[in-house]
């Protein structure tokens, strides 16, 4: 009897223990934005990163522990706070090595395009790019052991074996640097932090695990829906050695990424009470993620095929607005 309530006890204190990072006392967030390319890019990015920022709020991060990097500051002055140099990035690292204290939760999201010459990987910034080298300094300056480093760009899959380590858990959008397409998987598991389709166990918290997990299975049904070859495979590592295209919460990788989360008990995108027009937004909101994936897989696809595929998708999406708006009784042409 005695042992059994040992073994009860011991239990217990593994599971508070195992809880702990999500409970950390603060949390700090990083959104590196990187060079666009084509202002459709910039446009998918802009929205990831002010997505993210914004939820970062809703889940009480403070302001003053959001930091977030853009190519052009002028696009969003209200919510940048500099420049996506390489100057700058080591900066926000200074800011965050003073700031993030040991049991803080640190999530760094970098946002863009990569490119991979064969041997060395790099994240593309105005100026000077920044490689897996550029980054290990950085990340071994900061303090926290609950950090979450988050690159979504092209060809970062070589980031993975660098960074990796004890306390970090590291996310790729791809497995290789030769993955060298404009992936969609930052639009996805940024969505997936910011609402709560993602909550898998219902307990209002969007674990890394959970994130990563939805996000993989979206990107898969994008390019399915769209018939031509995934060239994006991410992976996640959360206890060094290889990372993991299928990481469990029960497995060699997984279990901290399932306990690891932004801020608190998520809120989500507000969406109305009446069920007929919660199903409406959330169908608008469906086919807004489908456009943006497809303009991300244009350089995928025949010319001819992605302006048919955008023209039937737009008039879906104006069909379905004008739907909300008739359902809220709202005039044609009215917000």
């Amino acid at each position: 009897m005695r042992n059994s309530a040992v073994c009860l006890i011991g239990s217990l204190m593994v599971t508070a223990l195992a809880a702990g990072p999500g409970y950390a006392q603060t949390s700090h967030l990083a959104v590196i934005v990187g060079l666009a390319g084509e202002p459709e890019h910039g446009e998918a990015f802009g929205r990831w990163a002010t997505t993210l920022v914004d939820a970062a709020g809703r889940l009480g991060v403070e302001p003053q522990n959001v930091i977030y990097l853009a190519e052009k500051t002028e696009a969003d002055p209200e919510r940048i706070t500099g420049r996506s140099t390489k100057e700058e990035v080591t900066r926000a690292f200074e800011r965050l090595a003073a700031s993030a204290g040991p049991e803080d939760v640190v999530f760094i999201v970098l946002i863009g395009h990569g490119t991979f010459d064969g041997k060395v990987a790099k994240f593309n910034l105005p100026g000077p790019d920044m490689t897996p080298a550029d980054f290990a300094p950085l990340l071994k300056r900061l303090k926290s052991r609950h950090l979450a480093f988050i690159n979504t760009a092209s060809a970062s899959g070589p980031f993975m074996e660098t960074l990796a380590g004890d306390g970090r858990t590291i996310v790729t959008a791809t497995r290789s640097g030769t993955e060298r397409f404009a992936t969609l998987f930052g639009g996805y598991f940024v969505d997936a932090l910011a609402g709560i389709d993602a909550d898998a166990d219902k307990n209002r918290r969007i674990s890394v695990l959970e994130a990563f997990t939805w996000a993989k299975r979206e990107v898969a049904n994008a390019y399915e829906r769209e018939g031509i070859m995934r060239t994006e495979n991410a992976l996640l590592n959360d206890s060094g050695g290889e990372g993991s295209p299928d990481p469990k919460a029960d497995g060699a990788q997984g279990k901290t990424a399932a306990v690891l989360s932004l801020g608190t008990d998520a809120a989500g995108d507000p969406l109305p009470e009446d069920p007929k027009l919660r199903a409406l937004h959330q169908e608008r909101r469906d086919l807004e993620r489908r456009v943006e994936a497809l303009k991300l897989m244009k350089g995928a696809m025949p010319a001819d095929r992605y302006a048919s595929e955008l023209e039937k998708l737009a008039i879906e999406l104006a069909l379905k607005t004008r739907q909300i708006r008739e359902a809220e009784g709202k005039p044609p042409g009215h917000s």
